[in-house]
């Protein structure tokens, strides 16, 4: 009889920004693996931080979601930038573990999406959906000392996938149960679920961006209630009344019944739509509070609407797992209750269950970041319609003597 299998122990560190622009997430996770399995592994999260960007920055980062002002300068101004950024966020994440950079095998950083067209685009019988997300990997590995992997995405959009969404990889291998069926529902600036079937194959697992998140409520509080820019706790929707007129023409929006694969992003939810609810809101003289309890109402409802269309004719939940910024939303995690009570799932938090809400995406691009540096495919193929598997990630190394910042 052999005896117990060696267990490997690496340490990474994974680097978060979403399209809430809120601030950079940086977590330190002991990863867990055997050799004998590509994919078995556990994750113990050691450390997580959370830094916000200076408000000078993430306005300079907001006027790059317009393409008519994302010059090539900002662009590529900007993409050095958050590398500065992001590679002082990792130093202190470090050093908060009390770690070494030499002992971190990996950085694994999503960057900064401006911009997400995952649509199909033929150009001379090309392809040529794209998808760009900033910060300079090269300027964190020659910062910071650590070789850095990052835009993941495109290499799944080579492969006609729409690079997204990328998490639903990790949340298998992290959150498959024997018995249960499982939606992780992330809510950002976008919303997006995960659907694990009980004891599910890789090949079993399906995911989809739900729609909005936090993004129409952000914008709506940020002209509404400057200089709040987010609704903390939901306390201005729990003030407030639905507006049915509102709520309804934001349901009809095409997003919500289009097929598999879908994402979304700014593009459609961003400030564009924002300001067409502000035009309505004057019209008709409806109260601000009013129509930030529609917004987040919209988000819960488009999450429910999307367990009612897509999942719940294949599989019957049992939990919800609700992980992101939206979900220390408390009215929204009411309004998310009322809804999917009539289908009896449960909805929890990733902190009812021991996770944490904040780091779950950051830690997320730690693991894929293992994965690309074992050169093992990191993406799931029916999730983002690619058309195989792929290895994504790009890696920048460090000069091999450098000792990174101090």
């Amino acid at each position: 009889m052999g005896g117990p299998a060696e267990v490997n122990l690496t340490y990474l560190v994974g680097l978060m920004s979403g399209t809430s622009v809120d601030g950079i997430d940086a977590a330190v996770i002991k990863l867990s693996s055997t050799p004998d399995t590509e994919y078995g592994i556990e994750t113990e999260l050691l450390v997580f931080e959370n830094t916000p960007f200076p408000a000078h920055v993430r306005s300079s980062i907001f006027e790059l979601f317009d393409p008519s002002k994302a010059t090539v300068d900002k662009v590529g101004a900007m993409n050095m930038w958050l590398g500065e950024l992001y590679a002082r966020a990792v130093v202190s994440v470090i050093r908060k573990c009390g770690l070494a950079p030499s002992q971190i095998f990996a950085i694994g950083s999503h960057g900064q999406t401006i911009y997400h067209a995952p649509e199909e685009k033929r150009m001379d019988g090309y392809n040529l959906h794209c998808t760009v997300q900033i910060g300079e990997g090269a300027v964190i590995a020659n910062r910071t000392g650590i070789p850095c992997i990052s835009d993941f995405r495109v290499a799944d959009m080579a492969m006609d996938g729409q690079g997204a969404p990328l998490v639903p990889f990790t949340e298998y291998l992290l959150f498959n149960h024997p018995e249960k069926t499982s939606l992780l529902q992330n809510i950002g600036g976008i919303g997006n679920v995960t659907v694990l079937p009980a004891n599910a194959s890789p090949e079993e697992v399906y995911a989809y961006d739900t729609g909005p998140g936090n993004m129409i409520i952000d914008g709506l509080v940020s002209h509404l209630f400057a200089p709040m820019t987010m609704d903390a706790g939901g306390e201005i929707a729990a003030g407030g009344e639905v507006i049915d007129q509102l709520l309804k023409w934001m349901q009809q929006d095409e997003y919500y019944s289009m097929p598999f694969p879908k994402s979304t992003g700014r593009e459609r939810f961003g400030q564009q739509y924002v300001a067409q609810i502000l035009q309505m809101m004057e019209e008709h003289h409806w109260k601000a509070e009013d129509v930030i309890a529609t917004a987040t109402r919209l988000t819960a409802w488009s999450i429910a609407d999307s367990y009612e269309r897509y999942i719940a004719p294949q599989h019957q939940a049992q939990r919800l797992l609700v992980g992101g910024g939206g979900s220390y939303n408390l009215t929204l995690l009411r309004d998310l209750r009322q809804l999917f009570a009539p289908f009896g799932v449960r909805v929890l938090t990733q902190e009812d269950i021991g996770g944490n809400s904040d780091a779950k995406e950051a830690v997320a691009f730690a693991v894929l970041a293992y994965h690309t540096m074992r050169r093992l495919p990191n993406n799931i193929p029916q999730v983002t319609g690619a058309s195989r598997p792929v290895v994504m990630g790009k890696i920048s190394w460090p000069y091999p003597e450098h000792r990174g910042l101090e």
